[in-house]
Parts: structure tokens; C-alpha cells; sequence
């Protein structure tokens, strides 16, 4: 996989502005950019106060990435995102979020609360068709959790990266990139790596999650003392479920963001250049992902990485075949049973048709 094009695809595009402040008419494009790039300059804060949630990372190349921890059905969340990228007047913003889960970042509040509570057959024919049978019942069980947190505090979640999605639209020049892996790639290898036991354990456990979950609760996984001791009792009852749900995902963000947080290119300071971009400066990023993960890129933000071991899909396992087996044996036997009963109902209307009752008696009655 070439990462370089990867993250141009996970790109969204380059924010418009709709705030814009207004520059004289009849500027030439080159003299336009020139006023954008000053006005950001401007609002940009050299040394902003930030959120307690805010980790500032560097690279060699002089780049800054303001890393905000947050929690997922969170208010406060919501308002550090903001608060950071009007602060810093990045010129990308990363999103711990895939090319599978980006229509959340334009569907309101109401349809959003709706779909979480709303798991159906279509749902899970989704899931299973985009994940396999095993990791797409999984991916329903997590989507019962989430609508369950749904249903406790009546908010959607995700409201962090739509914040941070409005918010890049207000600053000139931002790009808005999805740095998280792709969520087939996750379920299917979370998948493989439990025994057939630990599925059984994390099937149950989900399907009967009942617990009462407050906005305070959901407020003290933004603490890092908390979040870590939650994360090292989820170790101890699945390290394999935390190596790929967790901290191979940590790699794939620490990577994404140090992408982004290569030097970008910056209009001349001559009015009447013929290129718009004619040097390189160091990058302002800001990335928005979950409290559990700002750890783990913090420890691996200077490792050399290998994405691609984290990238690859085990072939499906003999315990997998088998349950598609029986599901599509099942499958197929009802519908075979249905045309049976189907048949056998359609034979009984035509041998009480006149017609066909005349016929069979000529059939019976022999020839003289």
C-alpha cells in the first residue's frame, strides 16, 4: 500500500471557509492567497493556553501537532476541540475516524441518535457482507454498546469530530484527513486474534451489558490515571483484543499525523509572483482522537513504524468456514423447505382446477 497516496485519499479536502473575513475586490489569485495566509497568520497564537486535554508533539522538522484527548458522548470534548483549532489555526486537522465511518461528520444530532438505537436486519446484513459473518456479528454487538451509551445520555456520539470538521472550515487553507485504519481491517484482525473461548466471553459480556453509564462517567475517561487503569484490567481479560483494537490502531494514528505533519508550502512574500507556493514551513496539525490512544502515540511517536504488518488480513479461519456453512446450509434449507410447502400448495390449486381434473380422468378412463 503506498501510505503517501493513502492519506491523500483519506483527505475529505481542503475546508472552505464560509467566515471568510472580506479583502478588496479585483485581487489576482496569487494576491488573494497572500491575504488568507497573512489573515491565519494573524489569528494563529504562537503560545496558546489550551485544555488540560491538549499534548503538544513536535518533529525534527520544526512541525507541531496539538494532540486532543477525548471522550466519545462528550460535551466539554466538543468545546476543547474547538477551543484548540481556533487557538492554533492548524493546516490539517486529523480525525480518528475511516473512510467507513466519515458520514457521521454530516448527519445531524436526530438522525444520528435514531440510527444508534436502530440496529436491524439490514444493519447486520451490512456487517456481515462488509466483515465477514464472525467480525460483522461483533461489529453489531459493539453497535448495541454504542446505542446503549446512546440510550443512557441521549446524545450521539462522535460530536468531537464533527466540531473539529465545522471548526477546520473556519481556517484558510486547512485540510481535513481521516488517520484512523480502516474498520474492516480492525474487526477482522480483533477477530482472529481471540480464541474461540474469548469470543464466546466478549459475546456474552456485550450482549448483556446493562450497566447505567452517567455524563460523569463518561467525564472521567478524559482523566489519564482513570483511562489507564480501565485499559490495564482490559489487558488482563483480552490482550489480544487490546493489541488490535487499541494499540495497533495507536500506530496507524501516530503515523497518519506524522504525515501530517509534514512541512507545507507557503505563498511568496512578493506581490507579483508567478507561483503560488514557492517555500516550505513547518506544519500546524491538530489531531482529535480518543482519550486511550494519546498514550500510545505519545510512545511511539518517534519509532520507526511498520504499517504494512498492521495492514494485513489473516485468511478467513476453519472455524469461520464452518459457521458460513451452516448459515448459508440453513439458509438454503428454509427456502428450500418455503418452495417445498410453496410447491405442495400450488400442486393442490391446480388439481382442483376443472380443467386439470378433466384431463386426468381421461387419462384414468381407458380407450374402448
Amino acid at each position: 500500500m503506498d501510505q503517501d497516496n493513502n492519506s491523500k485519499d483519506d483527505s475529505v479536502g481542503q475546508a472552505e471557509n464560509e467566515t471568510q473575513p472580506p479583502f478588496p475586490l479585483g485581487l489576482s489569485d496569487s494576491e488573494a492567497v497572500e491575504v488568507l495566509w497573512q489573515v491565519r497568520t494573524q489569528r494563529r497564537q504562537t503560545e496558546p493556553d489550551l485544555p488540560d486535554t491538549v499534548t503538544r508533539l513536535t518533529t525534527p522538522e520544526g512541525s507541531v501537532v496539538y494532540l486532543v484527548g477525548t471522550a466519545h458522548f462528550s460535551d466539554s470534548s466538543k468545546k476543547d476541540v474547538a477551543t484548540t483549532i481556533r487557538a492554533v489555526q492548524p493546516d490539517v486537522v486529523v480525525v480518528e475516524l475511516c473512510q467507513y465511518r466519515v458520514s457521521m461528520l454530516k448527519m445531524d444530532e436526530k438522525t444520528l441518535l435514531k440510527e444508534a438505537k436502530d440496529i436491524n436486519l439490514e444493519k447486520v446484513q451490512q456487517a456481515i457482507k462488509q466483515n465477514g459473518v464472525m467480525s460483522g456479528l461483533m461489529q453489531i454487538l459493539l453497535l448495541k454498546v454504542s446505542a446503549h451509551i446512546t440510550e443512557q445520555l441521549g446524545m450521539a456520539p462522535g460530536g468531537e469530530f464533527r466540531e473539529a470538521f465545522k471548526e477546520a472550515g473556519k481556517v484558510p487553507f486547512c485540510k481535513f484527513h481521516l488517520g484512523d485504519r480502516p474498520i474492516p481491517v480492525t474487526f477482522k484482525r480483533a477477530i482472529a486474534a481471540l480464541s474461540l473461548w474469548q469470543k464466546a466471553r466478549l459475546a456474552w459480556g456485550l450482549c448483556f451489558l446493562s450497566d447505567p453509564i452517567s455524563k460523569e462517567d463518561v467525564e472521567k475517561c478524559k482523566q489519564k490515571d482513570l483511562l489507564e487503569q480501565t485499559m490495564s484490567e482490559m489487558i488482563g481479560e483480552f490482550p489480544a483484543l487490546h493489541r488490535t483494537i487499541v494499540a495497533e490502531r495507536d500506530i496507524y494514528l501516530t503515523h497518519t499525523l506524522r504525515q501530517a505533519a509534514r512541512c507545507v508550502e507557503a505563498p511568496p512574500n512578493a506581490e507579483n509572483a508567478l507561483f503560488f507556493y514557492s517555500s516550505e514551513v513547518p506544519a500546524v496539525v491538530v489531531g482529535v482522537v480518543g482519550m486511550g490512544h494519546v498514550s500510545g502515540i505519545e510512545r511511539n511517536w518517534d519509532k520507526e513504524l511498520n504499517i504494512h504488518e498492521i495492514m494485513s488480513v489473516a485468511p478467513p479461519s476453519r472455524f469461520g468456514w464452518v459457521v458460513r456453512s451452516v448459515l448459508k446450509g440453513a439458509m438454503w434449507g428454509l427456502l428450500g423447505y418455503a418452495c417445498f410447502r410453496a410447491s405442495k400448495g400450488v400442486g393442490r390449486a391446480l388439481l382442483s382446477l376443472p380443467t386439470v381434473q378433466s384431463l386426468l380422468e381421461n387419462i384414468r378412463t381407458p380407450s374402448v
